[in-house]
């Protein structure tokens, strides 16, 4: 079962105010690998992470081709790290892209002045600290 302790949410809904930026993994179909900062991201629930994708590249068509991922979260100063595993949705349109929209930080969204962006919700399926497997979706 995945749930989000509550120092994780805290983490990751400060991880902007805080400058300690979520790093997200994908690869495409090609299974070439691509790392991207990711400002906007929230933990959603206590089982989804989301974020803004404002800048439609590598990120939004390797999620779009291949879902699966791995965003992590890290804070030197609390020693604190976690990877979340997990499948991306990604959405261009719809009340569940708006919604994401609605709760990302004004820095990440004033890059989209546009608002062409898309939400992305990750279903975690897994959390390890270290080698150290936290929690599995079973």
């Amino acid at each position: 079962m995945i749930e989000f302790t509550d120092d994780m949410v805290t983490a990751l809904n400060n991880s902007f105010a805080d400058q300690m930026i979520v790093t997200v993994a994908s690869s495409g179909a090609s299974g070439m690998p691509d790392i991207a900062f990711k400002g906007s991201a929230m933990a959603w629930d206590r089982e989804h992470i989301a974020f803004w994708e404002r800048a439609l590249g590598t990120t939004f068509r390797n999620l779009k081709e291949n879902g699966q991922c791995c965003l992590l979260y890290r804070n030197t100063q609390t020693r604190q790290a976690w990877k979340f595993f997990g499948v991306a949705e990604v959405l261009t349109e719809g009340p569940v892209r708006d919604q994401v929209m609605a709760r990302t930080v004004e820095a990440e969204l004033s890059r989209d002045p546009e608002r062409k962006g898309a939400a992305v919700i990750v279903r975690i399926d897994a959390i390890k600290q270290g080698p150290a497997v936290l929690q599995t979706r079973e």
